[in-house]
């Protein structure tokens, strides 16, 4: 989940839906991302018989005014590349949109840290072509937290456990809440029985988040304590509380503590795909040198 400390991603690409206007995101005093209100759009001339207008053959219709065309695929993007549970889940469709479907889902996966922005408009047509499916509105929802739709993202989420019945996405839920504002809301969602239910490395994600929800309501002892007793041997989850507590840190006036942690915190390793090498046995090849003087000589005899 986002917290603070962590990389964030800019909202400045794409507008977030809310109610009948748009808002864009912008950074509170605690490096949150808040969504002040705003007057609604003024409106256009002729603006009624635009939402009368039928939309475009090809287009994904997202309200009556608006539409999402469909983003383009590689040809080398395979459904087949697309996990065997997740085409499972997809059978539901007819097999022409399932495969179209899950194009667009591996899309959405692979541009997820590149392009988040264009990622979720993968998600967001394969959502419109199979929403039934709960892997579909998984996607949807993780693009739209990664692009800072938090409202949306919610919402997705929250289709996604009443369709899957899964509760692994609570710390996420969570933490959408106090992208929106809400961090009384974010803790009600730790305190939720299901909360238990989750695997050791999703309840240290929860914390985090719960310890993030402190920090926001002033309490940055009860965030500190929170993050003190959180252990794992995950590296990279050791890195997300360590900025955490940087976080906390600063906000306790212990600037100098701050300073050291955040300096041992070692830096994430990027992984570097290794490109395909194709090895030739220069034995079975002729020998050029042969070739030539074997033409030389024929040149003699003629």
């Amino acid at each position: 989940p986002q917290r603070d400390g962590e990389r964030r991603y800019d909202n400045d690409r794409g507008p977030r839906r809310d109610g009948d206007r748009y808002d864009r995101g912008e950074r509170g005093d605690r490096g949150q991302r808040a969504y002040p209100g705003r007057a609604g759009r003024p409106e256009r001339a002729g603006r009624d018989r635009e939402e009368e207008r039928p939309p475009r053959v090809g287009a994904i219709p997202l309200t009556q005014a608006e539409y999402l065309e469909a983003p383009e695929i590689p040809e080398e993007v395979t459904y087949n590349q697309l996990d065997r549970t997740v085409r499972a889940r997809l059978r539901t469709l007819s097999k022409d949109n399932a495969e179209d479907v899950g194009r667009h889902l591996i899309m959405a996966g692979n541009l997820l840290d590149i392009d988040p922005e264009l990622a979720y408009r993968h998600a967001q047509v394969a959502a419109a072509r199979g929403g039934r499916v709960d892997v579909v509105r998984e996607a949807a929802a993780l693009t739209a937290y990664a692009t800072g739709r938090y409202a949306e993202a919610l919402r997705e989420f929250r289709t996604v456990r009443r369709l899957g019945g899964s509760n692994e996405h609570l710390p996420l839920m969570a933490d959408c809440e106090r992208g929106l504002g809400r961090p009384e809301r974010a803790l009600a969602i730790a305190q939720e029985p299901e909360a238990r239910t989750l695997d050791k490395m999703g309840r240290i994600e929860l914390e985090i988040v719960i310890a993030g929800a402190r920090l926001d309501m002033g309490d940055a002892d009860a965030a500190r304590l929170i993050l003190s007793r959180l252990e794992t041997a995950d590296a990279e989850l050791r890195a997300r509380i360590d900025h955490a507590m940087v976080d906390v840190l600063r906000a306790l006036g212990r600037d100098e503590e701050a300073d050291a942690l955040e300096a041992a915190i070692p830096e994430p390793v990027e992984e570097v795909e290794e490109e395909d090498v194709v090895l030739y046995d220069t034995a079975e090849l002729p020998d050029p040198d042969a070739d030539e003087d074997a033409d030389e000589d024929a040149d003699d005899e003629r």
